[in-house]
């Protein structure tokens, strides 16, 4: 089955603070058609994220799709608090690596 990876098709892929103890991520969509295939595809659903950042389910406090916005939010709580001893990341906003690369089936 051929697809894409998810950074050639989301138009937003981020993280950041979500205040000083959660990072939150947001992968925006340019469209609705693009958004259904990746909601639908399930690359991106509450297990996949417990594998691709190798963390437990009860480390993600929030995972929505958001119709309104195209969007699909997760947060995850930090290990250590922002700007902790420890903290290698103070603003959140370097955690999306991951995302880039996830392969998304095309849906045929």
């Amino acid at each position: 089955m051929a697809g894409r990876k998810l950074s050639e098709i989301a138009k937003t892929i981020r993280s950041k603070n979500a205040g000083v103890d959660k990072i939150t991520f947001d992968v925006i969509f340019p469209d609705r058609t693009s958004y259904e295939l990746v909601r639908e595809s399930g690359v991106l659903s509450r297990d996949a994220m417990c594998r691709i950042f190798g963390i437990d389910a009860a480390r993600i406090t929030d995972h929505v799709a958001f119709e309104p916005a195209l969007a699909i939010k997760f947060t995850i709580a930090r290990m250590v608090p922002s700007g902790s001893p420890g903290d290698a990341d103070i603003f959140g906003a370097q955690q999306y690596g991951p995302l880039l690369d996830i392969e998304v089936p095309d849906g045929r």
